[in-house]
């Protein structure tokens, strides 16, 4: 696990892929229970220490996620989060040459197949039917693929892999969503948020470039 930023009140790590965020049916190790982990031996704690989940990544996602170090600092990055004021940005690989440069909003309502763990664009009047709603960028090619930088204004299920596939640019590695057979390539690269205590944003970029996640696409 690698340790991008800590101070008394917040930790930022890097989530490799494969990790679930926190325990789930499968037993198998999450990011929450290694975190804490990290915490007890480094401070020597003498029971279990405390990590507040505050936001989630997708099993198959990797890049940053932020923890709380104490219940205040959960209860105010919350809020944040409810408010608006924690930013997340990704970048991803899609199945598709597009023009470098070129940006769109797109905003579709989405509703999550619990049975089958996808999501589905559906009309305005479905019932259970959310509001998903993300800015992308190109950025970049390379053979018939394109790099995208994405910004999300909703955190929706899936969102960024059904909103892109639904325009026909399923993402590398997404064969849930008709893309290539692969390790998704989606990479959670920008977080920013208020400080709980400070009068401060955080704010921290890491490009997957850097952490060997797309070799070989």
């Amino acid at each position: 696990m690698q340790v991008i930023y800590e101070d008394n009140h917040v930790i930022v790590v890097n989530k490799p892929q494969g990790i679930p965020s926190q325990a789930d049916k499968t037993q198998d190790e999450d990011m929450l229970t290694l975190v804490k982990k990290y915490l007890k031996e480094k401070y020597n704690k003498p029971g279990e220490a405390y990590c507040g989940l505050v936001h989630r990544l997708d099993r198959s996602t990797a890049g940053l996620m932020l923890f709380a170090k104490t219940s205040k600092a959960a209860s105010r990055i919350s809020e944040y989060i409810r408010n608006g004021d924690f930013k997340k940005e990704y970048v991803a690989v899609v199945c598709k040459k597009m023009q470098i440069g070129k940006k769109e909003t797109l905003e579709n309502y989405l509703v999550k197949d619990e049975r089958n763990n996808i999501s589905k664009v559906v009309s305005e009047d479905t019932k259970n039917a959310k509001l998903a709603k993300l800015e992308y960028e190109v950025i970049g090619n390379i053979d018939e693929y394109s790099y995208i930088r994405v910004k999300l204004f909703t955190g929706r299920h899936h969102q960024i892999r059904v909103q892109m596939a639904n325009i026909g640019c399923p993402l590398y590695g997404d064969i849930k969503y008709g893309g290539k057979k692969g390790k998704l390539a989606l990479f959670a690269c920008y977080l920013k948020t208020y400080h709980p205590t400070k009068d401060e944003y955080l704010e921290f970029e890491l490009l997957p470039e850097k952490t060997g996640i797309w070799k070989g696409i």
